[in-house]
C-alpha cells in the first residue's frame, strides 16, 4: 500500500513538473527555445557537439556542430555554437587576410543555401591581444569584436598587401549562429563551415578594426509605444535587454529596432566609436544588416558626401539578402577628428508587418603605431 502511494505522487510529481516546464518552454521567446532545445540535445546524444577542425595551409577551417532547424528563426534567434581558435603554437605574428562562412548539410557535409547562416562573429581577447604589442592603453576602449560575417555577406577579405596581425599562439573565440526567414515547416540539420585565411608572409601593412553602428534614442519609460514621433528621430527597439545603451545623459538607445512598413532612413552620429585622434586611414569594411535594408553608407557630415556606399541586394519573393557590397581600397581614403561622421541606413519592408532591423560596420584602419612596433622587432 505504501507503495503504491508512493508510485502515485511520484507520478503525480513528474505529470506537475512536465506541465510547468511546458508552460515555462512555451512563454519563452524563439532564441531561448532554441538554447533550451540545444541544450538538451547534447545532453540526450541527439547532437554531436564537437567542431570538426584542420588547420590547412594557411587556412584555418572549422566545421560547427549540428544545428536543428526545426522552424522560423530569425536574426539572432537560430541555433548556435561557439569555439576557440589558435591558429599556431608558437608567438610567431600570423596575419588575418580573409574570412569565409557557408551552410552544409549535417551528415553529408554538402552546401546548402546561405539563407541558414544569421552571422558568425570573430572575437579576440584584447587583453592580451594588446598587451603582447605593448598597447595596454586599447585595453577596455572598444567591444573586442575583430569582425562578423553575416547574411549577404559570408565572404570577406582585405585588400593586397594588408591584414591583422596576431600571435598566432593566441586565442580567437568565434560563434556561428543559424537562420531561417522562409521555412516554417522545416524539420532538418545543418551545420557552418568557418574558415580563416592567414599568412606568414613579409611586408603586410597592419589594420585595427573599430565597429561603428547605427544607435537610434527609445522613450525609456514607455519603450513600445507606437506611432513614434518622425521628428525626434525616435524608434522601438526590439527589446530593452539586448543591443541597448546609454549615451551618458540618461538617455537611452537602441542597435536593434523595429522598422515600419514602406521605406525610411535612419541616420546616426558615429563620431564617439571612431575615436579618432587626428586622422584615419580607411581600407576595408565589413557590413552586417538585416533583410530589407536597401543600402548603408558612411558619410562625412562635414564635407557632405558619402566615404562609401554599401548597396543590399535582397532576394525576390522571400525574405533574405542575396549580396552586400563590402567596402575594399588599397589606397584608403581619410578620416578626421575635426569631422562630423554618421552612418545612413535606407531601408524598404516590402511586406506587410513590422521588421526588425541593425546596421553595423566593421572598419578597418591602416596602425601606424602598431607598425612601428612591429618594426622594431
Amino acid at each position: 500500500m505504501l507503495k503504491s502511494k508512493i508510485y502515485k505522487i511520484s507520478a503525480a510529481l513528474v505529470l506537475i513538473a512536465l506541465l510547468t516546464g511546458g508552460i515555462w518552454y512555451r512563454q519563452l521567446t524563439n532564441r531561448h527555445k532554441a538554447i533550451v532545445k540545444s541544450f538538451v540535445f547534447e545532453k540526450l546524444g541527439i547532437v554531436d557537439k564537437g567542431w570538426k577542425v584542420a588547420n590547412l595551409s594557411e587556412t584555418y577551417k572549422m566545421i560547427s556542430p549540428e544545428f536543428y532547424i526545426d522552424g522560423i528563426y530569425k536574426s539572432m534567434e537560430g541555433p548556435k555554437a561557439s569555439n576557440y581558435v589558435q591558429l599556431s603554437q608558437d608567438s610567431t605574428v600570423l596575419w588575418l587576410t580573409a574570412f569565409r562562412v557557408k551552410a552544409l548539410t549535417a551528415k553529408s557535409l554538402q552546401p546548402v543555401s546561405n539563407d541558414f547562416i544569421c552571422h558568425t562573429n570573430i572575437d579576440f581577447n584584447d587583453v592580451k591581444y594588446y598587451s603582447s604589442f605593448h598597447l595596454e592603453k586599447r585595453i577596455g576602449s572598444q567591444y573586442p569584436r575583430l569582425t562578423s560575417l553575416s547574411h549577404g555577406m559570408e565572404n570577406f577579405s582585405f585588400p593586397k598587401g594588408y591584414g591583422v596581425p596576431m600571435k598566432g599562439n593566441e586565442l580567437l573565440y568565434v560563434t556561428t549562429e543559424s537562420l531561417n526567414h522562409n521555412l516554417p515547416d522545416a524539420n532538418f540539420w545543418i551545420r557552418h563551415e568557418v574558415d580563416i585565411q592567414y599568412t606568414k608572409a613579409k611586408n603586410i601593412k597592419p589594420l585595427m578594426s573599430r565597429t561603428a553602428f547605427v544607435m537610434l534614442p527609445y522613450d525609456k519609460s514607455n519603450p513600445y509605444k507606437q506611432p513614434t514621433d518622425p521628428g525626434t528621430n525616435q524608434c522601438i527597439p526590439v527589446e530593452t535587454k539586448n543591443h541597448s545603451y546609454d549615451d551618458g545623459k540618461d538617455n537611452k538607445l537602441s542597435g536593434h529596432w523595429v522598422i515600419p512598413i514602406g521605406k525610411n532612413t535612419y541616420r546616426s552620429s558615429i563620431n564617439q566609436q571612431l575615436q579618432i585622434q587626428d586622422s584615419l586611414r580607411l581600407h576595408a569594411a565589413a557590413i552586417h544588416v538585416h533583410p530589407f535594408a536597401t543600402a548603408i553608407s558612411l558619410v562625412d557630415k562635414t564635407t557632405d558626401k558619402a566615404i562609401f556606399t554599401s548597396k543590399v541586394k535582397n532576394h525576390i519573393g522571400k525574405t533574405g539578402i542575396s549580396s552586400i557590397e563590402p567596402f575594399s581600397s588599397e589606397t584608403g581614403v581619410w578620416l578626421y577628428q575635426n569631422h562630423d561622421y554618421e552612418i545612413v541606413l535606407d531601408v524598404n519592408n516590402t511586406t506587410t508587418e513590422q521588421q526588425d532591423m541593425m546596421g553595423s560596420m566593421f572598419l578597418f584602419f591602416y596602425d601606424k603605431e602598431l607598425e612601428a612596433i612591429l618594426q622594431k622587432n
